[in-house]
């Protein structure tokens, strides 16, 4: 792992910790949290304040999220919202997180100035020893203060003011006047800086789980499923949901294509896509090589073409089935037949880009295109990670090179080549005469009409 470390591919945006007034107030808030401090004098934090080396320190990966369920979070500064989490065991925590920073920004920030805040994700399932469990979460709800409870005192005191400017003879209590006076001492002017975090729900529709090998829970759709990564032995306990193995291409293919949350990579001649489909050419080729045991020289596209000419009848049906769309989008080849059956058919496909759940669905097609290893990367760190450690030297060279110099330059403008944004339907003309199926082709593409928003 220490050419992603090095390249800013693994553990990169982590916040560094080394003040000892801001170590103090991290083991104020851990020692409230979990009864345990760090000796260390220097950590680095994602998102929820989980670190690395304090993980290590305590021999406890799950130590700010036990049983893996009810993830808790320290938080130091607002910058905070812009660092990686790790140890994900749930796609939606993270936004969550980002979302709670965002929406709370200038309170926390007064509110850091002085001392750590500390709060949970809540919801109502404490142990996930039963599938079934995950089924109870549908709602999560986060309450959070400071280790000196400057939320809580911002609260009692705003009610004593309320009382105080509404009550008949309220300007004679000397004792609400006092208990003002020490409350405002904690808090400050909470009338001119208000600092109360108040409780914040977060609905959790569709999402993945860690838990039981993988699991995508897709339950707010038209027809509902969970996709099982892991063990599907386990799944039969599950209520309600049909489940489908990521082993069966033909039923998953027929899931997203119910629910309409895919679409094409390439949709007519001459897309954009098709260079992204080029790319994944050379993303399969890699990985064929390098598990053959071919050397990739100096990694360049003229190398890696040399290279496929070598290896010939060898290559994936995967790269044949891509060379294949290829050719029809850029030179008017013959539309290629490529259906779930086939190797390449989920290399061929994004998410809506217009769907709530675009990363959920992009996590889950990366987990069907292994190959791809940047969408592997971008979509499903977890899965990418497991991977890396996997693959041939080569190729871990080749990757973390690829995606230092291709995608880290310019992450945005990656993401929203693979991925897309709103885009208008392909205007197709409305005239109703007879056309050959080949004028079809050329018209929409093989998949079809693209379906209206």
């Amino acid at each position: 792992m220490k050419r992603l470390i090095q390249r800013g591919l693994m553990f990169g945006n982590l916040i560094r910790v080394d003040s000892p007034a801001l170590i103090e107030r991290y083991n104020r808030a851990l020692k409230g949290i979990s009864g345990k401090q760090t000796k260390l004098k220097e950590f680095h934090i994602d998102v929820s304040g989980f670190s690395p080396e304090i993980g290590e320190e305590f021999k406890d990966p799950l130590y700010l999220n036990p049983n893996g369920c009810n993830r808790q979070f320290i938080i130091l500064t607002v910058d905070q919202k812009k660092a990686p989490l790790l140890g994900a065991m749930f796609s939606t925590s993270r936004g969550i997180l980002r979302q709670f920073i965002a929406d709370n920004e200038a309170k926390l920030f007064a509110l850091t100035a002085h001392d750590a805040v500390a709060g949970e994700l809540m919801n109502s399932v404490y142990d996930i020893s039963d599938p079934a469990r995950l089924f109870d979460i549908r709602k999560i709800v986060i309450e959070a203060d400071t280790t000196q409870s400057h939320v809580k005192n911002a609260r009692a005191l705003a009610e004593k003011i309320d009382h105080f400017q509404t009550a008949p003879n309220a300007w004679y209590d000397d004792d609400l006047i006092a208990q003002m006076i020490d409350l405002a001492r904690e808090t400050g002017d909470v009338t001119k800086v208000p600092v109360d975090l108040g409780v914040q729900e977060f609905e959790q529709g569709n999402f993945w789980t860690a838990h039981f090998g993988g699991l995508y829970i897709f339950r707010d759709v038209e027809s509902p499923c969970v996709v099982v990564s892991g063990d599907k032995d386990r799944m039969e306990r599950f209520p309600r949901l049909p489940f489908v193995d990521t082993t069966e291409p033909n039923r998953i293919a027929s899931f997203l294509r119910k629910n309409d949350l895919v679409e094409p990579l390439v949709k007519e001649r001459g897309a954009s896509g098709a260079r992204i489909l080029r790319q994944k050419m050379e993303f399969i080729l890699v990985d064929a090589a390098t598990s053959a045991g071919m050397e990739l020289g100096d990694m360049s596209s003229r190398t890696l073409r040399h290279v496929a000419q070598r290896m010939g009848r060898d290559l994936p049906q995967a790269f044949h089935g891509l060379a294949a769309l290829v050719r029809w989008a850029e030179a008017g080849g013959q539309w290629p037949r490529i259906d779930s059956r086939h190797p390449a058919y989920f290399y061929t496909l994004r998410a809506r880009p217009d769907h709530p759940d675009r990363d959920l669905i992009n996590r889950l097609l990366s987990e069907l295109a292994p190959m791809d290893f940047r969408q592997l990367f971008i979509c499903h760190k977890e899965l990418f990670y497991a991977s890396y450690a996997t693959w041939p030297d080569e190729k871990r060279e080749f990757v973390a090179e690829f995606l230092h110099r291709d995608y880290m330059a310019n992450k945005a403008g990656a993401r929203d080549k693979l991925f897309g944004g709103r885009e208008d339907p392909l205007k197709v003309p409305s005239t109703t005469r007879k056309r050959t199926r080949e004028q079809v082709i050329e018209m929409v593409g093989p998949w079809g009409a693209v379906k209206g928003r």
